[in-house]
Order: C-alpha cells, then sequence, then structure tokens
C-alpha cells in the first residue's frame, strides 16, 4: 500500500528559525516576519512590530517640523547601540560630524526599584488564576531587563551618544555631494548589503542605511528624475533579499522618490 504523500497547505506560515529571536534587536512577528526597531517603541507599535527586515522607508522630510530628524536621529542610535552595522549619507561636507548628534539611551540604572508593598496589593487585585500568568510576565520582563540588548531604548535628546558606541563599531559615512551620480551611492550600499544577504534561513545579524536628505538641490543629481527612480528600484530589490532596513529622507519639494 503506497504512503500517501504529505500535502503542504499554501497558508502555511514561514516559521523563522530558533537562532532569529537571539539576534540582538532583531524581533520575530507574525508569518515568520522579523523585524528591526526603529528607535521609538510608541511607533513600533504602530507599524506593527517596527520595520520588517528587507524594507525599503521613505519618509518626507518637514522643514517646518523637527519630527523626521527625530526619527533618524533614534533609528540610527538604535542601531549603534545593538552594535548593528550603520551606513549614514548625508549632502553635508562632513557627514561624520551628525554622529554627534544623535542621543544616548537612557540607562536601565534611572529605572526606580518596584515597591513591595504596591506589588502585594496588586496580586492581591488581581484573580488567582491570573496570579501565575503575571508572574510568569514579570520574570520575563526582568529577564529582559537583565540582558544586555533590548529591542528598543528609550533615548534622552538631551544627551549625547557615548563614544563607546561609537568606537569599534562598523559605521560608514559618505556625502552626496562627492559624487556627481548616484553610481558612488548605488556601489556603497551594495558593498554594505553584501555582508547581510540571506543564503540560508539563519540570520547572524542585521544593518541598518540611512540616507539624509535625498534628492537635494545641492546633490548634482537633482533634476536626474530617471537615474533617482533608477537607483531606488534597484536598492530595493537589493534590499528585499537582505537582513537590512534602508531608511531614505527625501527633499520636501521632490516627489520623485516617492513614485515607487
Amino acid at each position: 500500500m503506497a504512503t500517501p504523500k504529505t500535502r503542504a497547505s499554501s497558508f502555511s506560515r514561514n516559521v523563522p528559525s530558533t537562532a532569529a529571536p537571539q539576534v540582538p534587536g532583531v524581533k520575530s512577528g507574525p508569518n515568520g516576519t522579523l523585524f528591526l526597531s526603529s528607535g521609538i517603541s510608541d511607533l513600533d507599535k504602530i507599524l506593527g512590530g517596527g520595520f520588517p527586515l528587507g524594507s525599503l522607508v521613505v519618509v518626507m522630510e518637514d522643514p517646518e517640523a523637527p519630527h523626521h530628524m527625530l526619527l533618524l536621529r533614534n533609528f540610527m542610535s538604535q542601531g549603534l547601540v545593538l552594535n548593528q552595522p550603520l551606513l549614514y549619507a548625508s549632502p553635508a561636507k562632513d557627514p561624520r560630524g551628525f554622529l554627534g548628534t544623535l542621543p544616548s539611551p537612557v540607562s536601565s540604572k534611572d529605572d526606580k526599584p518596584l515597591n513591595r508593598d504596591s506589588e502585594q496589593e496588586k496580586g492581591l487585585r488581581i484573580a488567582w488564576q491570573y496570579k501565575k500568568y503575571f508572574g510568569e510576565n514579570q520574570q520575563n520582563s526582568n529577564s529582559q531587563r537583565d540582558n544586555k540588548f533590548e529591542f528598543c531604548n528609550e533615548f534622552d535628546l538631551r544627551k549625547p551618544l557615548q563614544r563607546q558606541f561609537l568606537s569599534g563599531q562598523r559605521v560608514e559615512c559618505m556625502s552626496t555631494q562627492d559624487s556627481p551620480d548616484l553610481a558612488a551611492l548605488h556601489d556603497r550600499c551594495a558593498t554594505f548589503l553584501k555582508q547581510f544577504f540571506r543564503t540560508d534561513g539563519n540570520i547572524s545579524g542585521a544593518g541598518r542605511i540611512a540616507i539624509q536628505s535625498f534628492c537635494a538641490p545641492q546633490c548634482t543629481y537633482f533634476d536626474k528624475e530617471w537615474h533617482v527612480l533608477s537607483f531606488i528600484r534597484s536598492l530595493r530589490s537589493m534590499i528585499r533579499s537582505s537582513n537590512a532596513v534602508m531608511r531614505t529622507k527625501t527633499w520636501p519639494n521632490s516627489s520623485r522618490a516617492t513614485k515607487t
């Protein structure tokens, strides 16, 4: 008697490997999706977990509000705190100077210790069938707090990022004014993404790319619409097959980069 073949449903979930959640800063979500934090915990909740690995995020700059700069700084700081390689491109002549404006993570020492009396009162208000579940959640939160790496940190905008996070890190900076076209930026991004190409199910690390003021007037390719669209399409195809997240800030008066 022939053994019937096992049929695989088309709706089966692509469950990630067990090693994926152990990578610092990488969190598994529904349907096997892996996320990197944006650096803002509330934004991660709105996005459903953060930025998916292999995604290209385009943000329109607003010259009258600093929200896009807050997101950019937190995105970069979160990667550096988690020891994730970072590629930063800017139209400034000295883009590395921008690293001095990144915020510092809030130390866990600033957290106030829990009051035992308040814990007992809270336990009395919880029904006995939920008490065990509350204890498990408290143990998990304590274990995550004791862990050196967190998925999303809280940042203090008043304090600059410590040098310990900048020294020894794989931080690459380049100025988009140095090249007359997008070929140099494309090659730099391609070389950076090679270390994160997905060759198997295991994930050994993740990276981040941040491009500030893309299509800015001071760039020589500002009026080359076809070159800009080709650059983003090529970059999007490369980022989809990698364990990295790219965040691009487009110039507010240019809608070319948002047509993809």
